[in-house]
């Protein structure tokens, strides 16, 4: 019998590969994808790990102190991840989130007993908008610790630390290609710099929104998938200060319904309800699982969370045709 953990951090992380034999059958595919199941983290997704790298580093370098407020602006996992650790630890936390965000990830949030503050989703489509609102959070909690999960290098740091060589492990260095979304870029940075470190062929593949998954401040209610950020086009100063755009090989777009498409399949063929943004993960690497070139490749692609932080965001439509009918 395993021994206890004796604390939350230390049952993060070690998540399970699982091959998609089914789903790849049938469609026929020429490669291998095998699912890190992230979702299995004791707060629910792959930002587990960036919190416990921030909060660990935080506590070494003394930067916090019991009963502390920490805040950052999040789309809800980091967040969530954050607030079960301060709950854990013995600090406060407080998170900004756009309007849009699930209600299952603000409740989540709350049920750890973090406190949030909504913001319209058109002030992130304004120019330079993510910046005044980060300025916003910090004028708002001079006297609280700043997270920074776009920019504090621990977070690539544990993905470099842990993702990376799990994968490496797991599939006995067997990885060739590597497939993840780009929401603050720490994970693809980190867990793809460390697996080029050891096998400089491997191929790290971003999947980023199509062009009419895009919400602009024309058209700002377009359909999107949290987690999922656009990265070509976007000017450098703009993209997250963890994003290593040298990691990255290739970029391959999905359209929001053939995200959500793919992560309905993923339930009904291989029984793993993953949330939206693993949905659009999985389309990117069937494209690449079916081109010859890849024929016999292992492909390894991260699914960042479950699928149930986000049922009130299915559309009617969606729900409807689901109900059996006489």
């Amino acid at each position: 019998m395993d021994d206890p953990r004796d604390h939350f951090g230390a049952l993060i992380g070690d998540t399970p590969l699982l091959e998609l034999r089914r789903f790849c059958e049938r469609r026929g595919l020429r490669a291998r994808i095998l699912a890190k199941v992230e979702a299995l983290n004791p707060a629910g997704s792959i930002k587990d790990r960036t919190a416990w790298g921030i909060i660990r580093a935080a506590e070494a370098e003394g930067r916090l102190v019991p009963g502390q407020l920490l805040v950052d602006l999040t789309s809800g996992n980091t967040g969530i991840g954050l607030a079960a650790l301060a709950a854990a630890r013995g600090y406060r936390a407080k998170f900004y989130l756009r309007a849009s965000t699930s209600l299952e990830k603000v409740a989540i949030i709350h049920r750890y007993g973090a406190a949030t503050v909504l913001i319209d989703d058109a002030e992130f489509l304004a120019p330079g908008g993510v910046d005044a609102i980060i300025d916003r959070v910090r004028r708002d909690n001079p006297d609280a610790f700043y997270t920074d999960q776009r920019a504090n290098p621990a977070n690539p740091r544990i993905h470099h630390d842990t993702t990376g060589p799990e994968i490496w492990r797991d599939t006995d260095g067997a990885v060739d290609i590597l497939v993840a979304a780009i929401g603050t870029g720490g994970t693809i940075s980190g867990t793809g710099r460390f697996l080029k470190a050891r096998k400089p062929g491997v191929t790290v593949v971003a999947v980023e929104p199509a062009p009419g998954s895009v919400p602009t401040r024309e058209h700002p209610q377009v359909d999107t998938v949290e987690g999922v950020h656009r990265v070509t086009g976007v000017e450098a100063s703009l993209l997250p200060a963890n994003f290593d755009a040298g990691v990255v090989d290739a970029f391959i777009p999905c359209e929001t319904r053939e995200a959500r498409a793919a992560a309905r399949a993923l339930a009904r063929e291989e029984g793993l309800f993953a949330g939206p943004s693993s949905g659009a993960v999985l389309h990117a690497a069937s494209v690449l699982a079916g081109r010859r070139e890849h024929a016999g490749r292992t492909i390894v692609a991260i699914f960042a969370d479950g699928g149930e932080r986000y049922l009130s965001q299915d559309r009617a439509d969606e729900i409807a045709s689901a109900v059996e009918r006489p």
